[in-house]
């Protein structure tokens, strides 16, 4: 399991038929994950006496957060997967973010800051996503009002001090399992050809990019 999107990243081998199933883990402090993922994968399988060809699967978490890290992480994923010819599984941050409370039935509203005053917003009933997008603070104010509200990041629970977010820890890569375990017992897999990170923002381009003007007004 392999989660580079937030400020750490940090990779994890688990092992559901063991009573610990996370056999090993490791963080990858700051923004070392370019450097340190692959050796810190390659120390722990070797550690563990594991083959990449047995995994049942490799899972990632393929974002939102920050652009390196999500490109990093599922690259290295992707490589992975087709190097030991094994299944991949791709979670997202907001899904994790948001499974770390305990919603019961109600809505829970996990928020992440996508910087330039922006919030990646996911909105979930348990393990179920209701819709992941782009959101201004106003918007989240107003989309998850009444709801549970959760964050890990202290700049977002000021932001949205007035939803009284609940401030948990950033969610490793072994807090995938209950996902991947979901995934694998029904056999839905990513076509590791196609998947893609899972930014939710617009590109620079976009954000900069000069509004057409009238042809009348020239």
């Amino acid at each position: 399991m392999i989660q580079t999107a937030g400020g750490e990243g940090s990779v994890a081998l688990v092992d559901t038929e063991m009573a610990q199933a996370i056999v090993a883990t490791e963080v990858l402090p700051g923004r070392s994950s370019s450097e340190r993922l692959i050796p810190a994968v390659r120390r722990l399988m070797t550690e563990s006496g594991w083959r990449l060809d047995g995994l049942a699967a490799v899972v990632v978490v393929y974002g939102p957060g920050s652009f390196t890290g999500v490109r990093v992480g599922v690259s290295a994923a992707k490589g992975l997967s087709e190097a030991g010819a094994v299944p991949l599984i791709a979670v997202s941050r907001l899904a994790l973010l948001a499974a770390s409370v305990d919603g019961g039935e109600q809505r829970v509203h996990a928020v992440l800051d996508a910087g330039r005053g922006e919030f990646y917003y996911g909105e979930y009933v348990g393990r179920r996503r209701v819709r992941e997008v782009l959101m201004s603070a106003q918007d989240v104010m107003m989309a998850a009002s009444g709801g549970l509200v959760v964050a890990c990041e202290s700049k977002v629970a000021e932001a949205l001090a007035e939803l009284r977010p609940k401030l948990v820890e950033e969610p490793l890569a072994g807090d995938a399992l209950p996902f991947a375990v979901e995934r694998v017992a029904s056999g839905r897999f990513e076509n590791a050809a196609a998947l893609d990170a899972n930014y939710l923002r617009r590109t620079d381009a976009e954000i900069f990019a000069k509004p057409a003007v009238p042809r009348a007004a020239r």
